[in-house]
């Protein structure tokens, strides 16, 4: 197999940068953190603690003259997590990366606490396929756009 570097990737053209590779690597875990950016981070924590109907804890941290305020999505190690942020150089907006929460058990209970929270689904509960389950998209109290993942 032949893997190649990102300049042959994004030019169709390869170049002395491409590496063979005898095996494929496979990666245990696709996700090891998100960030879903908030104007008004008091708000967007209370949504996601109301829609996912859990706790979040928030962490401040000081990185240079800039204050970095996180509201961490609870998780058992080595599962992966992630926080609702505020950073100075980070905007909410539906045109960024779409990343899926897990919405088990059900997806329709997590979708109808996204309307009573002030968001707005955008894709109702759907059927991918029946090993992969359904999914569903909303906007959140920021503007970003969310998707949720669940079996049933």
């Amino acid at each position: 197999m032949q893997v190649y570097s990102l300049v042959a990737c994004h030019t169709g053209r390869t170049s002395e940068n491409t590496v063979n590779q005898q095996e494929e690597q496979t990666m245990k875990q696709v996700i090891n953190w998100f960030e879903i950016p908030a104007d008004d981070f008091d708000r967007a924590v209370t949504f996601y603690e109301n829609v996912f109907a859990t706790k979040l804890r928030r962490v401040v941290m000081n990185v240079g003259e800039d204050v970095f305020t996180d509201g961490v999505f609870p998780n058992e190690p080595p599962a992966p997590s992630g926080s609702i942020c505020k950073r100075p150089n980070l905007q909410p907006g539906p045109d960024g990366t779409l990343i899926y929460l897990d919405a088990s058990p059900d997806i329709s209970e997590v979708l109808a606490r996204v309307w009573d929270n002030g968001g707005k689904v955008v894709l109702d509960k759907t059927l991918v396929t029946d090993d992969i389950g359904y999914i569903g998209v909303f906007i959140d109290s920021e503007g970003n756009r969310v998707g949720v993942h669940a079996r049933k």
